[in-house]
């Protein structure tokens, strides 16, 4: 589908049906879920194990084919926990796996498909022992992890930094930098120089931000009738 037909207050019923499911059905999961959060397709959000906690103005986008899952294992010693700070998104097909601790700081982005995990989930010798090793790994502030990328057990990226698609990060990566590769090594540094805007700048004001979504939903979709959204999804025709 090219553009969204669905009458505007059809799609306000739509969102406000997703954050009852949210509030219902994720956040009793979590041990800690901050305000104004924004899960798209909740229903496709797993959450195993405790010690799963958000921080403020969490944005989670999901697909049918693309779920996000957090995953903490409490299995003989091991306890996993997973911490993400304010303002970060997280795009569908993210998956976060804990054994021990992964700690994410503010303002952090993960693109599509990207996978976070402290544990080798098996030993390397006895293969029935799961878990393995497991070492923490932090993501400091604004980090953003591109598509398909891996990090793994006992990282710590600094400030800033970015990790190219497809990395493989299995060793620390310092701030202001970009990281690509398997194993990723640093290819980039961020000029100093130049201001960098986080995803706080977007959430200073939630109310004047929902106000100008609502705003521009209105506009687009205003022209929309209820008869020709189903039209489009029996008879498609060329530009819907």
């Amino acid at each position: 589908m090219i553009n969204d037909l669905r009458p505007y207050y059809l799609k306000r019923l739509y969102t406000r049906l997703e954050h009852w499911y949210a509030r219902h059905f994720v956040a009793p999961y979590l041990e800690s879920l901050g305000t104004n959060y924004n899960m798209m397709k909740p229903w496709n959000i797993n959450i195993h194990g405790a010690h799963v906690r958000f921080g403020e103005n969490t944005h989670i986008i999901t697909a049918r084919d693309r779920v996000v899952s957090m995953s903490t294992w409490h299995v003989d010693e091991y306890q996993g926990h997973i911490t993400i700070g304010d303002n970060c998104l997280i795009c569908p097909g993210v998956r976060m796996d804990s054994g021990s601790d992964i700690t994410i700081g503010d303002n952090c982005m993960f693109a599509a498909g990207s996978y976070i995990t402290d544990a080798d989930w098996h030993d390397l010798y006895d293969r029935t022992r799961s878990v393995g090793v497991t070492r923490p790994v932090t993501l400091a502030d604004n980090v953003w992890v591109g598509d398909g990328a891996t990090v793994c057990k006992g990282v710590s990226i600094g400030e800033n930094s970015v990790i190219g698609a497809g990395a493989v990060v299995t060793s620390d990566i310092p701030a202001n930098c970009v990281a690509a590769g398997n194993p990723a090594q640093v290819v980039k540094k961020l000029d100093p120089d130049i201001e960098m805007v986080t995803r706080a700048s977007i959430f200073k004001d939630p109310t004047a931000l929902d106000t100008h979504m609502d705003q521009i939903d209105r506009y687009v979709l205003h022209h929309n009738t209820l008869l020709n959204w189903l039209r489009s999804f029996f008879v498609p025709k060329r530009g819907d």
